[in-house]
C-alpha cells in the first residue's frame, strides 16, 4: 500500500460533471489499495470571479480581505468534491488550509509555508476516511487566512505530500506531462518521461505553465516525488525527481515565455550605486527583475535594460519614473512585445559550444537577439514576440528534440471524456 497526495487543477473540477469524474478516480485510488489525499484548486475560472467582484467595489481592496474572499474558491471545490465521495458510498472530510495544518508567514498573497502539521490528515487517514484539502490557502502566526499566490495549489500539494511523507504526489491537470517544448508550438515536442529537479525549477521559471515553480522547489528541497499527469488519461505522465546523472541529454527542453516586458532607462550616468538605487527602488515596490543588460559607457553615460513580468509593469513604470530624476537618467521606454525562450538542460555544463550553436540557428532564421541571460544548465534569450513560435521550433530541431510524431490537440468533449476516465474502472 502507497500514499498518494492527488492534486486536480481548476479544469479537472470545473463543473459538477467533472468534480464526479475526479471523486471515481481517488475511490478507484482507495480501492487499488492505496492511502489518497486530495488537493484541489477553485473550480474553472471561480478566482477570476471573484477578483472581478472585488474590483467592482473596490479598487485596491485590503490584502487581508483578498486573501479571506479568494480562499472561498477552493472551499467550495473540495466541499463538493467531499459530498461526491460520500454519495458514492465512501467517506471523506474536507479540511481548509488551516484545518490542513498549513502554516504560513504573514506575506498575504504570496504567502510562503513555514510548517505543516499532519494530524489532522493522518488521524484522517488512518479512519479510512479520503480527506480533501483546500490548495491555494494556509494560516499565519495572527490566525489570518493567507493565499500562496497563482498556482498555489500545486505548492499545497507538494507540503501536504511532504507532511504526511507520501510515496509521490500526482498532480493531474488537463496536459498529460512534461513536453520538450509546448507541443502546441513545435508539434513534434515529445513528452518526457522524467525530468530532473534543477530542470523542472528552470523550465518552470523560463515560463513552461505545467507545474509551478514553487512547488518544484519545495519538491527538491524535501524531496519529493512529483508525478505531473493528465485528469483525462490514466497514461504515464512525467516524473519529476532526483534523476541518476548517466550520459544525459545536452538539452532537455525549450521553454517560452510571452509574458515579460522590457523596460530601458537610457543616458544613465555611469556612477557607483546608481544600479543599487534603480534595482533597490525596484525590490521594494515588490518588482521582480529577471534579466538586466547594460550597455557600454561612452563618455560616462549608459543604458540599463530589465525584464519582469507584465503583471508588474505598473508598479515598474511608477517607480522609474520616481528614481529617473534621482539617477539624473534622461528617460525611459517600454517595450511590451517580447519573448523570452529558453534552452533548459543539465547536460550543457559538460557541452560547449550550446550558446554559439543557438545564436547560429537564431542568425540562419532571421531572428533577432535582445538581450541573453544565463545560467549553468539554462540559456535564456529575448526576442520579438512574433517570432518566439519560430525560435523555439528551430532550436528544437537543432538540438535534437522532435520526436517522429506530431502532436494533434484534441477538443474531447463531455461524453468522451467520460468514456476515457471510466476506462479501465
Amino acid at each position: 500500500m502507497s500514499l498518494i497526495v492527488c492534486k486536480f487543477g481548476g479544469t479537472s473540477v470545473a463543473s459538477p460533471e467533472r468534480i464526479q469524474r475526479v471523486a471515481k478516480r481517488l475511490i478507484a485510488r482507495k480501492q487499488e489499495g492505496h492511502q489518497v489525499v486530495a488537493v484541489v484548486s477553485a473550480m474553472g475560472k471561480t478566482t477570476d470571479e471573484l477578483l472581478g467582484l472585488a474590483s467592482a467595489l473596490n479598487s485596491n481592496p485590503p490584502a487581508r480581505e483578498m486573501d479571506r474572499l479568494l480562499s472561498t474558491g477552493e472551499q467550495v471545490s473540495m466541499t463538493l468534491l467531499a459530498m461526491a465521495i460520500e454519495a458514492r458510498g465512501y467517506k471523506a472530510m474536507s479540511f481548509t488550509g488551516r484545518q490542513a495544518g498549513i502554516e504560513t508567514d504573514g506575506t498575504h498573497a504570496k504567502a510562503k509555508i513555514v510548517k505543516v502539521h499532519n494530524e489532522r490528515i493522518m488521524e484522517a487517514l488512518d479512519a479510512g476516511i479520503i480527506p480533501v484539502v483546500a490548495g491555494f490557502q494556509g494560516i499565519n502566526a495572527e490566525g489570518d487566512i493567507t493565499t500562496l499566490g497563482r498556482g498555489g495549489s500545486d505548492t499545497t500539494a507538494v507540503a501536504v505530500a511532504w507532511g504526511i511523507g507520501a510515496d509521490v504526489c500526482e498532480i493531474y491537470s488537463d496536459v498529460d506531462g512534461v513536453y520538450s517544448a509546448d507541443p502546441r508550438v513545435a508539434p513534434r515536442a515529445r513528452k518526457l518521461k522524467e525530468v530532473s529537479y534543477d530542470d523542472m525549477l528552470e523550465l518552470s521559471g523560463a515560463g513552461a505553465g505545467v507545474l509551478q515553480m514553487r512547488a518544484v522547489e519545495f519538491a527538491r528541497k524535501w524531496n519529493v516525488v512529483i508525478h505531473s499527469r493528465s485528469a483525462f488519461s490514466d497514461a504515464e505522465g512525467t516524473y519529476i525527481k532526483e534523476v541518476a546523472a548517466m550520459e544525459e541529454a545536452v538539452i532537455t527542453g525549450i521553454a517560452h515565455d510571452t509574458s515579460e516586458v522590457k523596460v530601458t532607462i537610457r543616458g544613465v550616468p555611469d556612477t557607483t550605486g546608481v544600479a543599487a538605487k534603480l534595482f533597490g527602488s525596484l525590490a521594494a515596490n515588490m518588482v521582480n527583475t529577471d534579466m538586466i543588460i547594460q550597455n557600454i559607457s561612452d563618455a560616462g553615460i549608459t543604458d540599463i535594460s530589465f525584464t519582469c513580468p507584465s503583471s508588474d509593469l505598473a508598479r515598474a513604470r511608477e517607480t522609474v519614473e520616481r528614481v529617473l530624476p534621482e539617477i539624473n537618467a534622461r528617460e525611459y521606454v517600454v517595450d511590451e512585445d517580447i519573448a523570452k525562450v529558453s534552452l533548459v538542460g543539465t547536460g550543457m555544463k559538460s557541452s560547449p559550444g550550446v550558446a554559439a550553436r543557438a545564436f547560429e540557428v537564431l542568425g540562419e532564421n532571421n531572428i533577432n537577439i535582445l538581450a541573453i541571460s544565463t545560467s549553468p544548465i539554462r540559456l535564456s534569450v529575448v526576442v520579438d514576440a512574433a517570432q518566439a513560435a519560430e525560435a523555439v521550433r528551430c532550436l528544437h530541431t537543432a538540438f535534437g528534440l522532435d520526436s517522429d510524431s506530431v502532436f494533434k490537440e484534441t477538443q474531447l468533449s463531455a461524453e468522451e471524456i467520460a468514456a476515457k476516465m471510466a476506462k479501465g474502472r
